[in-house]
């Protein structure tokens, strides 16, 4: 399955400045077979290394000297292969259980900065911020997330309904096949062994026991990599995601975990959460024309999103037939599904909501370049936004986009995408920006004349 992701892999090993890549992202998300389907195809051979369950030889390894040219004469034996610079892509996978294997990067990148060397893990979020011994500015980053929907209908062998949308973004020709797989999405999300499971043998019993094996790997976690009490406070914030995600006021609370539970008490079981990938903070913002928006946020008032819509269809127990219903799905945990999707597709980029007072609140606000746009998701096809208005009213965005069932369209100043074309959203925030923009020009000419 193709992942966006390779044509930055293939940037990273053509860079001449190159350094020793960390390659993040929560646990099962592709990040193996992302990376020795890069090597298979760009390197002659791949050193793979997983340090998950490391044999002794690989503890007293890494216990010795890490200097690299120590490291790359050990592996050869160890592997019985030879490692060279230009033609073999190094794997440390799971490095997070063996940290001098992290600490061994800055020395290839001083020492040794002609080998491909790329380390994987799915807690690495975790261990950088534990002060493990990291060469911070010595390595390149890159972040896998789930597959996304334009990755999906790829990988189902609709790349070429992807591509004649990206050229006609108002074609309604497709919407019925893309309304099927929108909701086939919203039921297997992004984790690629589901996806796969799903091609393969469209058995939806087979994706629960994929889904749950993922939930379940992530509660071991908790324990395996933290001491009892943070690991007690971590699954209390998991389990109550749910509750969460069904009241009527989004924002997290508290109290919904444990009664009486306060923030001092389970905020860093969030951070922990949030630097293993498993869930996604979206802050409050009240201000609409500053950037950046991260200067703005509001730190104690926040919302949380879990890192793929079918983990969290699982695990909020919504069934197929609710999935499968034309509009049904977007009436359970009042419409926070459709807000899960799109933030989901939109992960790359920083995302708040505003509140303008008690009763208004815009969805998303992103910081695209300079531009704020605020963005509107409507659950079916009413597409009132009173709260969207407020805010086109008060800042005047050059752009505002509004997520829905309907049809693709620009309006003035406002871009409808429809849920099932937000591949298109990058595409049409540019051009419809610069229509904006001429269609200003133009009146103001008018009104000169």
């Amino acid at each position: 399955m193709e992942r966006k992701l390779m044509s930055e892999l293939l940037k990273w090993k053509d860079k001449s400045s190159r350094k020793p890549l960390l390659l993040e992202g929560a646990r099962q998300v592709g990040k193996t077979y992302l990376l020795k389907d890069f090597g298979k195809r760009y390197f002659k051979n791949v050193a793979y290394i997983n340090f998950q369950n490391p044999s002794e030889e690989l503890i007293d390894l890494f216990n010795g000297s890490i200097n690299p040219k120590r490291i790359i004469t050990m592996l050869e034996l160890i592997l019985n292969m030879k490692i060279s610079p230009s033609e073999t892509l190094i794997i440390f996978d799971e490095a997070q259980d063996v940290p001098r294997a992290l600490t061994s990067l800055k020395y290839f990148y001083e020492e040794a900065p002609e080998y491909h060397i790329v380390t994987a893990g799915s807690l690495l979020g975790v261990f950088l911020h534990k002060g493990t011994s990291f060469p911070v500015g010595k390595v390149n980053s890159l972040k896998l997330e789930p597959m996304d929907f334009e990755e999906f209908l790829w990988a189902n062998n609709r790349e070429n309904i992807a591509t004649f949308l990206k050229s006609n973004p108002t074609e309604t020709t497709f919407n019925e096949i893309l309304s099927d797989l929108f909701k086939q999405y919203l039921y297997i999300g992004g984790m690629p062994e589901a996806v796969a499971d799903w091609i393969e043998n469209k058995n939806v019993e087979n994706i629960n026991a994929i889904q749950e094996e993922i939930l379940g790997n992530y509660r071991k976690d908790f324990s395996k990599y933290t001491d009892n009490t943070t690991a007690i406070r971590i699954r209390q914030v998991f389990d109550s995601l749910s509750a969460q995600f069904a009241k009527k006021n989004d924002k997290f609370l508290y109290g919904t975990v444990k009664s009486g539970a306060r923030a001092r008490e389970y905020e860093t079981a969030i951070e922990w959460l949030i630097d293993a990938g498993i869930i996604r903070r979206v802050n409050q913002v009240n201000c609409g024309n500053k950037i950046p928006l991260k200067s703005y946020a509001n730190p104690s008032a926040f919302k949380l999103y879990f890192v793929d819509i079918g983990l969290f269809r699982n695990l909020a127990e919504i069934p197929f037939e609710v999935v499968n219903s034309k509009t049904a799905i977007f009436d359970e945990f009042n419409g926070l599904v459709a807000e899960q999707f799109v933030l989901q597709q939109l992960v790359k980029h920083s995302l708040f909501y505003w509140t303008g007072g008690e009763s208004s609140e815009v969805d998303f606000v992103m910081q695209y370049g300079s531009e704020i746009v605020p963005i509107e998701v409507k659950s079916g096809t009413n597409v009132n936004a009173k709260s969207l208005k407020l805010f086109r009213e008060t800042y005047s965005p050059r752009i505002s986009i509004r997520f829905s069932l309907k049809n693709t369209r620009l309006d003035n100043d406002l871009q409808n995408i429809s849920l099932f074309c937000i591949f298109l959203c990058e595409q049409l925030l540019e051009t419809s920006s610069e229509k904006c923009v001429k269609q200003k020009e133009t009146s103001s000419e008018k009104c000169v004349k």
